[in-house]
């Protein structure tokens, strides 16, 4: 199942000007304009582009703290997250938010998460109001593979079976939990073997490639509007970065970091659109400026934007409807 060649066009420009974006990102927090800390998604960008290409209007999503390029995918601007990164007022949070904790409900962001694996049952509440409203729209929620070894994602994956609720379980297996390597701390080999304990099915897919997440999310997607209940997907994919802002991630194997680059998810949607014929290499240098200058745009404009004003803090506490 592959996409249409809008929604490659489309699929290729978010990932560029997300991996723009992060690599921005990071010059930004190192020159003091982003306080707290930032966690890149850089090498994920296929997983967030191919699940997004999978979705519908009403659809709801929550992530983890490394959640740019999902909210990116999803449809927040370029604008909107720079603001946020840079605690600006007019940021996709009113500043209040930052890196670890992007939303935007507009485009079905419900929220990243700074604790691991809290995203999970927001993602249930999400999905059992879809059910019991009939919207026939699902939740998302995105995970590293770490959270799997954590309760709460056990709890979350027996209720949503037991309830057949229109909830997809993605979770996006970089290989390292924070600085520890996935064999050192799981006892399995794949994450979705661990579906068959709740009777949903488990599903592995190449996190590099766009068009397979596509076609592996969309499938489990219809299974859930039809009422058949959750799946779980795990996306082999990897971070070109480390951990976090300053980490070097000096534990990696040596030529790790070289086989993976060689499957960089931009060059796989690329070399493929070039095969059929719908791209060359002057549309995708044009492509690849045209992101640099769409970033560059964002973080000027974020520049100059006030900071929120210091009785703000007061705002935004409860949910005043």
């Amino acid at each position: 199942m592959t996409l249409a060649l809008e929604a490659r066009q489309q699929a290729l420009r978010q990932m560029l000007e997300t991996r723009v974006a992060e690599e921005k990102i990071q010059e930004l927090f190192l020159a003091n304009l982003i306080r707290g800390t930032t966690h890149l998604a850089i090498g994920h960008e296929a997983v967030a582009v191919g699940t997004a290409a999978a979705l519908i209007p009403g659809d709801k999503v929550t992530c983890t703290y490394r959640g740019h390029h999902h909210a990116l995918a999803l449809g927040m601007t370029l604008r909107a997250m720079m603001g946020e990164m840079m605690g600006k007022a007019t940021g996709a949070c009113k500043g209040k938010g930052g890196s670890m904790h992007m939303t935007d409900a507009t485009v079905g962001l419900l929220g990243a998460n700074a604790i691991v694996g809290a995203q999970l049952p927001i993602a249930m509440g999400a999905a059992l109001t879809a059910q019991v409203k009939k919207t026939g729209n699902i939740a998302v929620t995105f995970f590293g593979e770490g959270a799997s070894n954590i309760g709460v994602f056990h709890e979350a994956l027996n209720m949503a079976a037991v309830w057949k609720l229109p909830v997809l379980f993605i979770c996006e297996n970089n290989l390292y939990g924070e600085y520890s390597v996935w064999s050192k701390t799981t006892p399995i080999q794949n994450i979705a073997e661990r579906a068959a304990a709740y009777a949903i099915p488990g599903v592995i897919v190449d996190g590099q490639d766009a068009e397979a997440v596509y076609a592996t999310v969309k499938t489990a997607a219809d299974r859930a509007r039809a009422g058949q209940g959750p799946s779980l997907i795990e996306c082999k994919t990897y971070r070109y970065r480390g951990h976090s802002r300053t980490d070097t991630a000096p534990y990696r194997k040596p030529g790790e970091l070289d086989e993976w680059l060689k499957r960089d998810p931009i060059d796989i949607l690329k070399a493929r659109m070039i095969a059929d014929g719908q791209l060359d290499d002057v549309e995708f240098e044009e492509l690849r400026q045209a992101a640099e200058a769409a970033v560059v745009d964002a973080v000027e404009w974020a520049k100059n934007e006030p900071f929120p004003p210091l009785e703000s803090l007061y705002a935004d506490v409860y949910y005043e409807g």
